[in-house]
């Protein structure tokens, strides 16, 4: 079976910011828009950003310690190559992001070792962006 892209859409309370944080900070090309929604290339993926009237408030439901640190839930992202995800990070620190968690390898020498940052939208959407030192390590056990 051929990977196919997903499709997810998250509440924003800005769509402009929106705007600017997935298209100039993150590099995603903009597709079909209105005035409350706009659909971005996220990575081969369709993500939608929706504007919100009533004000979503805190989206986490919490975090849960990973390899010693502790990652917001829920989250989403993507699996990049080390290098996509290299030049991702350089992108986002020299755009100046705060990031929840500083790029870095977690699991390091262990079977599933990856790359990781987190960081939120303007919105708060919590993102993980990864990459594996061994792609085939994805679901390792």
């Amino acid at each position: 079976m051929s990977l196919r892209p997903f499709h997810l859409a998250i509440p924003v309370d800005d769509i402009a910011a929106a705007r600017a944080f997935y298209g100039d900070r993150m590099g995603c090309d903009e597709g079909r828009s209105d005035t409350d929604w706009v659909d971005f290339d996220f990575f081969g993926h369709q993500l939608v950003v929706h504007k919100v009237r009533d004000g979503s408030g805190d989206s986490d439901a919490g975090a849960n310690p990973v390899d010693g640190h502790q990652v917001p839930v829920p989250h989403f992202g993507i699996v990049l190559t080390m290098d996509d995800w290299q030049a991702l990070a350089d992108r986002l620190t020299a755009a100046g992001t705060e990031f929840a968690l500083e790029p870095n390898i977690r699991f390091k020498g262990e079977p599933g070792e990856q790359a990781t940052m987190f960081f939120r939208d303007p919105a708060g959407n919590a993102l993980e962006m990864k990459a594996f030192a061994n792609g085939a390590m994805l679901f390792a056990k």
